[in-house]
Protein backbone atom coordinates (compact mmCIF):
# COMPACT_ATOMS: atom_id res chain seq x y z
CA UNK A 1 0.00 0.00 0.00
CA UNK A 2 0.67 3.52 -0.50
CA UNK A 3 1.38 5.43 2.62
CA UNK A 4 -0.93 9.13 3.49
CA UNK A 5 0.44 12.15 2.46
CA UNK A 6 3.32 14.01 5.15
CA UNK A 7 5.15 16.25 5.41
CA UNK A 8 9.22 15.54 5.72
CA UNK A 9 12.05 17.87 7.78
CA UNK A 10 15.60 17.16 8.43
CA UNK A 11 16.22 19.29 11.22
CA UNK A 12 20.23 20.47 12.00
CA UNK A 13 19.84 19.79 15.52
CA UNK A 14 18.55 18.04 18.95
CA UNK A 15 16.63 21.64 19.73
CA UNK A 16 15.20 22.28 16.59
CA UNK A 17 13.84 18.53 16.27
CA UNK A 18 11.94 19.25 19.44
CA UNK A 19 10.83 22.48 17.67
CA UNK A 20 9.52 21.09 14.93
CA UNK A 21 7.87 18.05 17.24
CA UNK A 22 6.50 20.33 19.26
CA UNK A 23 4.87 22.38 16.64
CA UNK A 24 2.96 19.55 14.95
CA UNK A 25 0.80 17.21 17.46
CA UNK A 26 0.65 14.54 14.53
CA UNK A 27 4.45 14.45 13.81
CA UNK A 28 6.66 11.77 14.47
CA UNK A 29 10.04 10.86 14.96
CA UNK A 30 11.85 9.21 11.61
CA UNK A 31 14.89 7.19 13.02
CA UNK A 32 16.13 4.30 11.15
CA UNK A 33 12.49 3.95 10.08
CA UNK A 34 12.21 -0.08 10.52
CA UNK A 35 9.67 -0.34 12.69
CA UNK A 36 7.61 2.95 11.29
CA UNK A 37 7.48 3.38 7.66
CA UNK A 38 6.09 -0.27 7.64
CA UNK A 39 2.64 1.05 9.65
CA UNK A 40 2.82 3.70 7.42
CA UNK A 41 2.43 1.69 4.09
CA UNK A 42 0.02 -0.46 6.17
CA UNK A 43 -1.57 2.86 7.15
CA UNK A 44 -1.82 1.64 10.41
CA UNK A 45 -0.02 5.04 11.24
CA UNK A 46 -0.29 8.18 9.31
CA UNK A 47 1.86 10.87 10.52
CA UNK A 48 0.90 14.33 9.29
CA UNK A 49 5.23 15.17 9.65
CA UNK A 50 8.32 13.05 9.89
CA UNK A 51 10.54 14.63 12.07
CA UNK A 52 14.14 12.75 10.48
CA UNK A 53 16.98 12.51 13.69
CA UNK A 54 19.18 10.74 11.60
CA UNK A 55 22.34 12.58 11.58
CA UNK A 56 21.89 14.38 14.93
CA UNK A 57 25.41 13.30 16.31
CA UNK A 58 23.89 14.28 19.82
CA UNK A 59 21.82 11.23 19.45
CA UNK A 60 24.18 8.65 18.20
CA UNK A 61 27.30 6.82 20.19
CA UNK A 62 27.58 4.55 23.22
CA UNK A 63 29.22 6.43 26.00
CA UNK A 64 31.08 5.15 29.74
CA UNK A 65 29.78 7.14 32.37
CA UNK A 66 31.13 5.38 35.25
CA UNK A 67 28.08 3.73 37.24
CA UNK A 68 26.30 3.47 33.74
CA UNK A 69 26.69 3.12 30.66
CA UNK A 70 24.64 5.54 28.42
CA UNK A 71 23.69 4.64 24.45
CA UNK A 72 22.77 7.46 22.13
CA UNK A 73 18.83 6.36 20.96
CA UNK A 74 20.26 6.97 17.00
CA UNK A 75 23.17 4.16 17.89
CA UNK A 76 22.39 1.51 15.43
CA UNK A 77 21.87 -2.00 16.73
CA UNK A 78 25.15 -3.31 14.72
CA UNK A 79 27.07 -0.25 16.50
CA UNK A 80 25.60 -1.46 20.10
CA UNK A 81 26.13 -5.02 19.25
CA UNK A 82 29.97 -3.83 18.04
CA UNK A 83 30.53 -2.08 21.30
CA UNK A 84 33.50 -2.99 23.56
CA UNK A 85 31.52 -0.93 26.12
CA UNK A 86 28.01 -2.83 25.74
CA UNK A 87 29.76 -6.22 25.59
CA UNK A 88 32.37 -5.68 28.93
CA UNK A 89 29.23 -3.58 31.43
CA UNK A 90 25.88 -4.23 29.28
CA UNK A 91 26.20 -7.80 27.78
CA UNK A 92 22.37 -8.61 27.88
CA UNK A 93 21.78 -5.96 25.87
CA UNK A 94 24.42 -7.25 22.92
CA UNK A 95 22.84 -11.09 23.40
CA UNK A 96 19.85 -9.63 22.49
CA UNK A 97 20.58 -7.44 20.01
CA UNK A 98 22.16 -9.94 18.16
CA UNK A 99 19.09 -11.66 18.07
CA UNK A 100 16.80 -8.41 16.66
CA UNK A 101 16.26 -9.13 13.02
CA UNK A 102 18.81 -9.86 10.56
CA UNK A 103 22.44 -7.79 9.54
CA UNK A 104 20.46 -5.36 7.28
CA UNK A 105 17.64 -4.49 9.30
CA UNK A 106 20.58 -3.70 12.46
CA UNK A 107 22.31 -2.33 10.36
CA UNK A 108 19.80 0.48 9.55
CA UNK A 109 17.34 0.17 12.55
CA UNK A 110 17.99 2.24 16.21
CA UNK A 111 18.59 0.90 19.86
CA UNK A 112 16.48 4.43 20.78
CA UNK A 113 13.51 3.65 17.54
CA UNK A 114 13.23 0.68 18.59
CA UNK A 115 12.51 1.13 22.61
CA UNK A 116 10.50 4.51 21.42
CA UNK A 117 8.37 2.16 19.52
CA UNK A 118 6.99 0.28 22.26
CA UNK A 119 5.86 -3.09 20.57
CA UNK A 120 6.09 -5.55 23.53
CA UNK A 121 7.22 -8.39 21.00
CA UNK A 122 10.38 -6.61 20.03
CA UNK A 123 13.90 -7.93 22.10
CA UNK A 124 15.00 -4.78 23.56
CA UNK A 125 12.16 -3.71 25.69
CA UNK A 126 12.16 -6.49 28.07
CA UNK A 127 16.01 -6.43 28.32
CA UNK A 128 15.85 -2.52 29.73
CA UNK A 129 13.39 -3.45 31.35
CA UNK A 130 14.98 -6.24 33.51
CA UNK A 131 18.22 -4.15 33.75
CA UNK A 132 16.18 -1.12 35.53
CA UNK A 133 17.12 0.88 33.05
CA UNK A 134 16.22 4.74 32.76
CA UNK A 135 15.00 6.63 29.74
CA UNK A 136 15.92 10.07 28.71
CA UNK A 137 13.67 12.33 27.14
CA UNK A 138 14.12 15.93 25.94
CA UNK A 139 11.83 18.60 24.44
CA UNK A 140 11.91 23.26 24.32
CA UNK A 141 11.13 22.34 28.39
CA UNK A 142 14.51 20.02 29.05
CA UNK A 143 15.61 16.77 29.72
CA UNK A 144 13.45 14.47 31.84
CA UNK A 145 14.40 10.93 32.95
CA UNK A 146 11.82 8.03 33.21
CA UNK A 147 12.63 4.85 34.94
CA UNK A 148 12.20 1.82 32.40
CA UNK A 149 8.98 0.24 35.00
CA UNK A 150 7.14 3.01 33.90
CA UNK A 151 8.20 3.60 29.83
CA UNK A 152 6.11 1.32 28.12
CA UNK A 153 2.05 2.12 28.78
CA UNK A 154 0.56 -0.24 26.42
CA UNK A 155 0.83 -1.66 22.62
CA UNK A 156 2.96 0.76 20.71
CA UNK A 157 2.50 3.71 23.34
CA UNK A 158 5.43 4.69 25.52
CA UNK A 159 5.34 7.71 28.25
CA UNK A 160 7.03 10.44 26.16
CA UNK A 161 5.00 13.05 25.81
CA UNK A 162 4.24 15.74 23.34
CA UNK A 163 6.87 16.98 21.89
CA UNK A 164 9.80 14.83 23.43
CA UNK A 165 12.38 12.78 21.98
CA UNK A 166 14.03 10.07 23.08
CA UNK A 167 17.76 10.93 23.38
CA UNK A 168 19.14 7.98 24.62
CA UNK A 169 19.04 5.00 27.76
CA UNK A 170 21.21 4.81 31.14
CA UNK A 171 21.74 1.62 31.94
CA UNK A 172 23.73 0.31 35.20
CA UNK A 173 26.35 -1.33 35.42
CA UNK A 174 25.80 -4.35 37.57
CA UNK A 175 29.17 -5.53 38.30
CA UNK A 176 30.74 -8.98 38.86
CA UNK A 177 29.28 -12.01 39.97
CA UNK A 178 26.24 -11.12 37.81
CA UNK A 179 25.26 -13.54 34.63
CA UNK A 180 23.41 -12.75 31.71
CA UNK A 181 21.34 -14.77 28.76
CA UNK A 182 18.41 -14.18 26.67
CA UNK A 183 16.40 -17.16 25.66
CA UNK A 184 13.76 -16.38 22.20
CA UNK A 185 10.96 -18.77 20.57
CA UNK A 186 10.50 -17.78 17.30
CA UNK A 187 9.35 -19.19 13.78
CA UNK A 188 12.60 -17.69 11.66
CA UNK A 189 15.78 -16.17 12.51
CA UNK A 190 14.63 -12.27 11.17
CA UNK A 191 11.00 -13.16 12.88
CA UNK A 192 9.86 -11.49 16.27
CA UNK A 193 9.64 -13.32 19.22
CA UNK A 194 6.68 -15.35 20.29
CA UNK A 195 8.08 -15.18 23.59
CA UNK A 196 11.59 -13.89 24.82
CA UNK A 197 13.39 -14.07 28.21
CA UNK A 198 16.01 -12.15 29.24
CA UNK A 199 17.54 -12.86 32.37
CA UNK A 200 20.15 -11.63 34.88
CA UNK A 201 20.91 -13.44 37.89
CA UNK A 202 23.87 -13.02 40.55
CA UNK A 203 25.07 -16.14 42.28
CA UNK A 204 26.29 -16.12 45.96
CA UNK A 205 27.91 -18.90 47.79
CA UNK A 206 26.49 -21.60 45.06
CA UNK A 207 22.52 -20.46 45.15
CA UNK A 208 21.00 -17.72 43.70
CA UNK A 209 20.84 -14.48 45.38
CA UNK A 210 19.07 -12.27 43.16
CA UNK A 211 17.26 -12.90 39.49
CA UNK A 212 16.13 -10.08 37.20
CA UNK A 213 13.62 -11.19 34.94
CA UNK A 214 12.43 -9.21 31.86
CA UNK A 215 9.40 -10.94 29.36
CA UNK A 216 9.00 -10.67 25.83
CA UNK A 217 5.39 -10.61 24.02
CA UNK A 218 3.66 -11.81 27.19
CA UNK A 219 1.32 -9.29 27.66
CA UNK A 220 0.54 -5.28 26.16
CA UNK A 221 4.10 -4.00 27.35
CA UNK A 222 6.92 -5.84 28.19
CA UNK A 223 7.15 -7.42 32.06
CA UNK A 224 8.97 -8.30 34.91
CA UNK A 225 8.33 -11.67 36.20
CA UNK A 226 8.23 -10.46 39.83
CA UNK A 227 6.94 -13.86 40.97
CA UNK A 228 9.31 -15.66 39.43
CA UNK A 229 12.32 -13.61 40.50
CA UNK A 230 11.14 -13.19 44.34
CA UNK A 231 11.13 -17.37 44.41
CA UNK A 232 14.59 -18.07 42.67
CA UNK A 233 15.78 -15.90 45.73
CA UNK A 234 18.56 -18.40 47.71
CA UNK A 235 17.90 -21.46 45.43
CA UNK A 236 20.27 -23.24 44.61
CA UNK A 237 20.84 -25.10 41.21
CA UNK A 238 19.15 -27.60 40.70
CA UNK A 239 15.20 -29.07 40.52
CA UNK A 240 14.25 -25.90 42.75
CA UNK A 241 14.99 -23.70 39.64
CA UNK A 242 12.85 -25.16 37.28
CA UNK A 243 10.35 -24.88 40.10
CA UNK A 244 10.62 -21.39 40.70
CA UNK A 245 10.67 -21.02 36.79
CA UNK A 246 7.02 -22.05 36.98
CA UNK A 247 6.03 -18.94 38.40
CA UNK A 248 7.44 -17.39 35.43
CA UNK A 249 3.73 -16.52 33.59
CA UNK A 250 2.07 -15.73 36.52
CA UNK A 251 -0.17 -12.07 36.20
CA UNK A 252 0.49 -12.23 32.57
CA UNK A 253 -1.77 -11.69 29.68
CA UNK A 254 -0.13 -13.12 26.89
CA UNK A 255 -1.68 -12.21 23.36
CA UNK A 256 -3.62 -14.57 21.13
CA UNK A 257 -2.33 -14.56 17.08
CA UNK A 258 -1.25 -17.09 14.09
CA UNK A 259 1.40 -18.24 16.03
CA UNK A 260 0.46 -19.14 19.27
CA UNK A 261 -2.35 -18.87 22.05
CA UNK A 262 -2.36 -17.65 25.29
CA UNK A 263 -1.99 -20.90 27.40
CA UNK A 264 1.34 -22.17 24.83
CA UNK A 265 2.75 -18.48 25.28
CA UNK A 266 2.53 -19.51 29.42
CA UNK A 267 4.19 -22.57 28.62
CA UNK A 268 6.93 -21.17 26.75
CA UNK A 269 7.43 -17.88 29.31
CA UNK A 270 8.12 -21.16 32.10
CA UNK A 271 10.50 -23.47 29.69
CA UNK A 272 12.16 -20.32 28.27
CA UNK A 273 13.06 -18.79 31.70
CA UNK A 274 14.24 -21.84 33.11
CA UNK A 275 16.86 -21.94 30.00
CA UNK A 276 17.89 -18.55 30.42
CA UNK A 277 18.28 -18.60 34.69
CA UNK A 278 20.00 -22.08 33.84
CA UNK A 279 22.79 -20.20 31.56
CA UNK A 280 22.94 -17.15 33.20
CA UNK A 281 23.98 -18.95 36.65
CA UNK A 282 26.24 -20.33 34.89
CA UNK A 283 24.69 -24.08 35.34
CA UNK A 284 26.09 -26.89 33.48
Amino acid sequence: MIPAQFDYVRPGSLAEACQELASDEDAKVLAGGQSLLPLMRLRMAYPSKLVDVGRLPELKGVHDRGDHVFIGAMTTHDEVLHSGVVRADCPLVALATAQVADPAIRHLGTFGGSLAHADPAGDLPAVVLALDGVFVARSQEGEREIPAAEFFVDYWESSLGPGEILAGVKLPKLGAGWGFHYEKFHRTAQAWAIVGVAAAVRRSNGSIAEARIGLTNMGSTPLRAHAAESALEGVELGDQVRQACEEAAAGTSPPSDLHAQPDYRRHLARVLTHRAVRTAAGAP
